[in-house]
């Protein structure tokens, strides 16, 4: 996409430089190429962001799919922190009960433990009570009785009472060593539930830790999308920016070209009929050093000519000094550096060689008005680094 955008401005340029082409022959106009400078400074800037644009973008894509990978893990690893919590609920329910069991049971074996104990001891009472009275008694026992059979009967009845409490006093053994057993049971399961209590809370806190390491992962990667959309939507608005930069810079160019083309069909004086001011070779010269210093003497030569050139037209102003300094037309003065190396007067003797010779009359680039670095499309009159239109 950024080819055919970029195809497209070279061949309005282009088409441009062909209806100059048309009207005015080899030589240009020449202040265009502090325009054609920023148009193309300008796309290359242009360039550059949406470039810039495509890398972040890239980036946030990638973002957003960790993210959403990491979303997808964190929803599973909920879902498992529901099945260990649920887990974790279901075995606390159990050891609950299964200690209200052992309650339970603890209290019947207290329960048990006292029958026992109070059987005992009556058995003991009892057993005292047939053991420990005086003989006498047993004889007035006896003698009591109306009959032999009676007596018999009395006897029959203690032994039974014995009997008895010796097997009631059995069975409450027998119950309380079941409910012994039971409760040692109940104590081992309660044991073993407290065992995958301890588990389930570990594999809890676990899953909780995960859950919390993706939660900051998630996070982090969210501020990082946020992050890289915020520059993406500065280098949207940097593109905007050099958009409508590039619509302008390409007016002015159309607008300059127009100029140019005004001045091929114009007045165009002899050089005879320019009256040089004082200072006016050391302005050219200067100039020519700041724009071709490090040109060939012809490229050189070629600078001080586009300015004399423009003297020379009607289309600009009539004297050396208000075509240097006319506005936006020489980047040096602009910048202030022809006006530093006018203080110091650092042109060389070829450039001052040059401006002699362009302020004799002398053209090596005919009638062109402006020069620039190459820029694909662009024809003209090629010497050294510069083309000359």
């Amino acid at each position: 996409m950024k080819i055919w955008k970029k195809m497209a401005v070279l061949a309005a340029v282009a088409l441009l430089i062909g209806a100059v082409d048309s009207v005015a022959g080899p030589g240009w106009v020449s202040a265009i190429t502090a325009t054609r400078d920023k148009i193309n400074k300008t796309q290359r800037e242009k360039d550059d962001l949406e470039d810039e644009l495509n890398k972040t973008q890239d980036n946030l894509d990638q973002l957003e799919g960790k993210r959403d990978t990491l979303e997808k893990e964190l929803n599973y690893l909920n879902s498992q922190l529901s099945s260990v919590v649920e887990n974790l609920e279901n075995l606390e329910s159990q050891i609950r009960e299964k200690e209200q069991e052992i309650a339970d049971t603890q209290a019947a074996l207290d329960e048990a433990k006292a029958t026992e104990a109070w059987q005992y001891e009556s058995m003991v009472i009892l057993v005292r009570c047939m053991y420990e009275q005086p003989e006498e008694n047993y004889l007035t026992v006896l003698l009591s009785a109306g009959s032999f059979s009676e007596v018999l009967n009395m006897a029959d009845r203690i032994e039974k009472m014995v009997a008895y409490d010796q097997k009631m006093l059995e069975a409450y053994k027998e119950n309380r060593i079941l409910i012994e057993e039971s409760e040692a049971r109940l104590q081992e399961e309660k044991i073993q539930l407290e065992a995958l209590q301890a588990q389930a809370q570990e594999e809890r806190d676990k899953v909780s830790g995960m859950i919390n390491q993706t939660s900051n992962s998630i996070a982090k990667y969210g501020n990082q999308i946020s992050d890289a959309e915020k520059k993406a939507l500065a280098y949207e608005a940097q593109i905007k920016e050099k958009e409508e930069d590039l619509e302008y810079l390409k007016q002015v160019l159309a607008e300059e070209i127009a100029k140019s083309q005004a001045a091929a069909n114009g007045v165009w004086r002899d050089i005879s009929e320019v009256s040089f001011a004082e200072g006016d070779k050391k302005l050219l010269a200067n100039l020519i050093y700041c724009e071709a210093g490090a040109e060939p003497y012809e490229g050189k030569v070629a600078v001080g000519s586009v300015v004399i050139n423009r003297v020379l037209s009607s289309q600009y102003p009539d004297t050396v000094l208000g075509v240097i300094y006319q506005n936006r037309q020489f980047s040096p003065v602009a910048s202030g550096r022809l006006d530093l190396a006018l203080a110091a007067d650092i042109a060389n003797n070829d450039c001052y060689r040059a401006a002699e010779e362009a302020m004799s009359g002398i053209s090596n680039v005919g009638n062109c008005v402006y020069f620039r670095t190459p820029i694909e499309g662009l024809s003209g009159i090629s010497i050294g680094g510069h083309i000359f239109y």
